[in-house]
Parts: C-alpha cells; sequence; structure tokens
C-alpha cells in the first residue's frame, strides 16, 4: 500500500516562506538538504507525518508561474472562525469564509489563503472527511 509523504512547491524566498508556514500552519523545519543549485526544506507539524517540501532553486529572481494546473493545498483547523481572525490580523489577507452547500446540507466550511509565492491554501472546518 501507497502512502503520502510530502507534496512541493517551488519557492523565491526561503526565510519569508518558512515564516508563513510556521506562522499560519506551525510548520517547522523537519529537514533542511542544501545542494550547489538548490536547496530542500521540509516542514511537518505533530498533526500528520504529510509534510510540505519547499524547494529554493539559488539565483532565481522571478517569481514562478503557477499556471493553470496547480490547484491547493489544505489544512484542517479545529476553529475556523478563530483561525481566520488570526490570519486577519497577521496580515495573510485571507478570502470570506464559505460554507459549502451542493444540495442544501453543509459539507464544508473553508476560506482560501495565498502564500507568499501566490500558492492558493484551503483552511477548512475540521469535521466530517476534513480530519
Amino acid at each position: 500500500m501507497a502512502k503520502a509523504i510530502h507534496s512541493m512547491i517551488r519557492v523565491l524566498d526561503e526565510a519569508r516562506s518558512v515564516s508563513f508556514y510556521d506562522e499560519a500552519f506551525g510548520l517547522k523545519i523537519a529537514d533542511r538538504l542544501d545542494f550547489d543549485t538548490f536547496t530542500l526544506v521540509y516542514l511537518s507539524n505533530p498533526e500528520a507525518d504529510f509534510e510540505l517540501e519547499l524547494t529554493i532553486n539559488k539565483g532565481r529572481t522571478e517569481p514562478y508561474d503557477l499556471g493553470d494546473g496547480y490547484g491547493h493545498l489544505a489544512f484542517a483547523v479545529d476553529d475556523l472562525t478563530a483561525e481566520h481572525e488570526r490570519f486577519a490580523a497577521a496580515g495573510f489577507a485571507p478570502r470570506p469564509m464559505v460554507d459549502f452547500a451542493p444540495g442544501g446540507e453543509v459539507i464544508a466550511r473553508f476560506f482560501f489563503v495565498a502564500d507568499p509565492d501566490g500558492y492558493q491554501i484551503e483552511v477548512l472546518q475540521r469535521g466530517g472527511r476534513y480530519r
């Protein structure tokens, strides 16, 4: 059986991205591998084994083109309203909260926020399939 272990995104500024993911989601550096032309930074927290891998290509100065294939990362939280307020106070500019209710029944409550490189992140109220 396969096990998902990480997702990778390319970022321009290591310190800025590490700071954002720490402050926003409590992700800390689990490992950092430095090579001649790039650095890999693995971020995680005690909530899950899954890690976010940041790739920093040395010498890159232009923002990455996220294209039209990228969707989003997702995090589940215990108190969505409190997190939305915390994100706003931190200057992260979260989008409005949404109750997703196809067929009239709320199956998800969430908001989106962009990281410093423009990657979209969905923040969901923990519950149901979003544990």
